[in-house]
């Protein structure tokens, strides 16, 4: 069996949010810790730190996941995009997040950078969502500002555009 120095460095390279960017870190730190204080991706939050609360989710190689109960080292050689990588461009917001915008789905915003990465996600995997569905998969996320009724109204708006979108010739 290999056994690894805890205390030693390792070298890990991840695609962050379509750029190659690569760092040292102990064999135990948390991908998000790596993300945050090795990267400086700070749109990633820690809340719980027991993989419960869904605010630091984030997509490894397109499948969301809670950073803070992956180990940076696992994630090494693999494409991460994190709530900074979410929209095409810098200077303008996803159609999802401006979804979120207009339909008021986040107040203090400290769990919606999770919510928007699982929601991301989910609508690649089941672009045709019921309320119901939106529901369960939020079941993921804890929030204390909001009563969800909005981010699911901001899923199932971004859900019906993106249909109609890709219907028109």
């Amino acid at each position: 069996m290999k056994r690894y120095d805890q205390d030693a460095r390792h070298r890990v390279t991840v695609v962050l949010n379509g750029q190659e960017r690569s760092g040292l870190c102990e064999s135990r730190m948390l991908l998000s810790d790596f993300l945050r204080e090795t990267l400086g991706a700070t749109g990633t939050h820690v809340g719980c730190e027991h993989g419960v609360c869904g605010a630091c989710t984030v997509q490894i190689d397109g499948v969301a996941v809670r950073s803070c109960m992956t180990l940076a080292v696992q994630a090494d050689g693999m494409r991460v995009d994190t709530v900074e990588g979410l929209a095409e461009a810098q200077d303008r917001m996803s159609d999802l997040q401006e979804a979120f915008r207009r339909n008021h789905a986040l107040q203090c915003g400290f769990c919606t950078a999770g919510i928007l990465m699982s929601c991301d996600d989910y609508l690649k995997r089941n672009p045709d969502p019921t309320e119901t569905q939106v529901r369960d998969m939020l079941s993921g996320h804890l929030c204390r500002c909001t009563g969800y009724t909005n981010i699911v109204n901001a899923v199932l708006e971004t859900a019906a555009s993106r249909r109609a979108s890709s219907a028109q010739p």
